[in-house]
């Protein structure tokens, strides 16, 4: 299993809105066929595995970190190519929670007699798939919260001054994590402030990488930077009727330029968050800023938490990271980074589950 999900791990950042799922047949204690799910519309982990066995799957023990579908979809049911092997016995890490699965496909096995265990390694693979479980199980994407500041909690020297404070083993860090996340969010103030790209440099990514901006009074400039990158990934900017109606002339220069201008049903952040599933979006990391910050913790959607700690000390005029302590003492599985002269503090605001 372990193996299995090794296998998972090449999914990363690639198989939205699909699970990352890996597999490998075993007969005789030897691995005869493995495979990962690697994007979506392709072939899954346990076809990888059952084609790259052959004959030698019959009779065997398949392992696979996720449940194996029994529905058809883009592609078709992985229970029926199963059987069609002669898989004797199958071992999952957990049950798929997505109402087109979510047991029918264990179901299926058993009823053609085929043996099945499942629970082998299930937190390491529940850790993998968060972003695919938050969207089935809530309705919106896994949200990371990511925030740089100085050894005296700050995030900026002054209000409206962009302030370069990780270092640049930091900032590689960074980077590598917008390789695998789906989309990264930002506050229109952060928009106008620091005008930024939010794109992926440096790393390779596979896919697009979508651009959030939350702006429910459009603020957002036709001319910002990041509309100048929509060749790299879609801008989406969550904003309201009202704000639409009131700016017609802005809002359609912002299509213009390439933005997708999505109005939310409701108030609050929570609500805001729903919407992006639909745009293929399961994870979600925050960058900033600080009223974003306060926003999504208040509205109690942050699932995991990166702090980058720089030596600097910006002093009392300096914009707070926010405006209630910021602890890091209560996160889940918490790891400590030391990147250059920079300390990164991460960890799961719930277990992950």
């Amino acid at each position: 299993m372990r193996r299995a999900l090794e296998h998972a791990r090449r999914g990363l950042g690639r198989t939205s809105p699909n699970p990352i799922v890996g597999a490998c047949v075993v007969a005789d204690g030897v691995v005869v066929g493995q495979g990962a799910h690697e994007r979506a519309g392709s072939p899954h982990a346990e076809v990888h595995a059952l084609d790259e066995a052959g004959d030698a799957a019959r009779g065997a023990t398949l392992y696979c970190t996720l449940e194996p579908c029994c529905h058809a979809g883009r592609t078709g049911p992985c229970t029926d190519r199963i059987l069609e092997a002669g898989i004797r016995r199958v071992v999952a890490a957990m049950e798929d929670p997505f109402p087109h699965v979510r047991g029918g496909g264990f179901a299926a096995l058993r009823a053609r007699g085929v043996e099945v265990d499942v629970g082998v390694e299930r937190e390491e693979a529940a850790r993998l798939n968060q972003p695919f479980l938050t969207v089935v199980r809530e309705g919106r994407p896994f949200v990371i919260l990511k925030a740089a500041g100085s050894i005296d909690g700050r995030i900026a020297a002054s209000p409206g001054e962009r302030t370069q404070l990780t270092s640049a083993p930091a900032t590689r860090r960074a980077q590598y994590d917008r390789a695998w996340v789906d989309a990264i969010g930002v506050g229109s103030e952060t928009v106008l402030v620091d005008d930024p790209l939010l794109t992926a440099r440096d790393v390779y990514r596979e896919r697009p990488l979508t651009r959030v901006i939350f702006d429910r009074r459009l603020r957002t400039p036709p001319a910002a930077r990041l509309l100048s990158t929509v060749a790299d990934g879609p801008v989406i900017i969550l904003t309201t009727a009202e704000a639409v109606r009131d700016d017609r002339a802005r809002a359609a220069a912002l299509e213009r330029a390439g933005a997708t201008l999505v109005t939310l049903a409701g108030p609050g952040l929570a609500a805001a968050v729903r919407e992006l599933p639909a745009y293929g979006i399961q994870s979600l990391l925050i960058e900033g800023g600080a009223a974003l910050h306060a926003a999504a913790r208040d509205a109690g959607i942050v699932d995991y938490v990166q702090l980058y700690v720089t030596p600097v000390a910006l002093g009392p005029d300096g914009v707070p990271l926010d405006d209630r302590a910021f602890s890091t003492v209560s996160l889940f599985e918490r790891k400590v980074h030391v990147l250059g002269p920079d300390v990164l503090i991460e960890g799961y605001v719930h277990r992950p589950h």
